[in-house]
């Protein structure tokens, strides 16, 4: 074969090879991106936000400190109980009474839970929660005190915690100034000063008083219950305004009494008597 056209079939050969390497260049295909993002592990979830729940360890059984500072109480078994339905955390912060309020406006606390009462003046400054508890005042005196109604108290020396609806309905029995109401910066403190004589009654919220008598019964007290004291029903307190959370809440107490969780926290604390 002449020199010139081996040349050109070596070209020719040449050129062929090179054409199908660009055909298999063009044929390679790229990682599908979207296959690939979809078996990509997913990321984590973010962990829940841990909520701050303000409440005033000063109210047995409701809230109150242990041996170890640690807070305990019916109050706090609920709200547990309702984050975990709820699926938030919560810490608990021991918060004075007097400033509880303010805390939660200021947004130092996210909740509050502390034997509060729902009340129309409350509800213009806060959001509450189902009610998941009912309370009615308690009148506390000496075994042999002649009282029978609250009227009785008229003009005794009546011991109440400072700035609850006990101090409230005694206050407009007697007066808020009288001289003979003597204000406590708890319930239990109160029922002490009655033991020792300081005062002639207490007035309080029944679970508290109730509780007290049944741990301490060598007091030397009895209750007496007014039909002119109205039912009073408890409330989770969160920021005016606060839908997602109260939402949440209420859903998480909706389901704590559907499956029988509520009911066992009740009865470790109460028992039936008070139903």
């Amino acid at each position: 074969m002449p020199a010139n056209r081996r040349t050109k079939w070596i070209a020719a050969g040449l050129l062929a090879c090179l054409a199908c390497l660009a055909l298999a260049g063009c044929g390679k295909q790229e990682p599908d991106t979207a296959t690939a993002s979809a078996n990509a592990t997913p990321p984590p979830p973010a962990p829940p936000r841990v909520l701050v729940v303000g409440t005033d360890a000063a109210y047995t059984p409701f809230e109150s400190q242990n041996e170890k500072g640690e807070i305990v109480g019916f109050d706090i078994d609920v709200v547990k109980a309702i984050a975990g339905k709820a699926g938030f955390k919560v810490k608990f912060v021991n918060t004075p009474w007097e400033g509880i309020f303010n805390a939660l406006d200021q947004g130092d606390r996210d909740l509050l839970v502390s034997a509060i009462t729902i009340t129309a003046e409350r509800r213009q400054t806060m959001d509450f929660s189902k009610p998941y508890f009912e309370a009615r005042q308690l009148i506390a005196v000496r075994r042999d005190a002649q009282v029978a109604r609250f009227e009785d108290l008229k003009a005794m020396k009546v011991g109440v915690q400072n700035g609850t609806t006990g101090d409230e309905v005694v206050g407009k029995l007697q007066g808020k100034s009288s001289g003979n109401i003597k204000r406590f910066e708890s319930t239990p403190l109160a029922l002490k000063e009655l033991e020792a004589g300081g005062v002639q009654a207490v007035v309080a919220d029944n679970g508290v008083v109730e509780h007290y008598l049944a741990n301490n019964p060598g007091g030397g007290f009895k209750t007496v219950s007014d039909a002119a004291f109205p039912a009073e029903q408890y409330g989770i307190a969160v920021k005016k305004g606060n839908a997602e959370l109260l939402a949440r809440i209420n859903k998480g107490f909706d389901d704590i009494k559907a499956d029988g969780s509520y009911d066992k926290i009740y009865a470790a604390y109460f028992g039936s008597t008070l139903r």
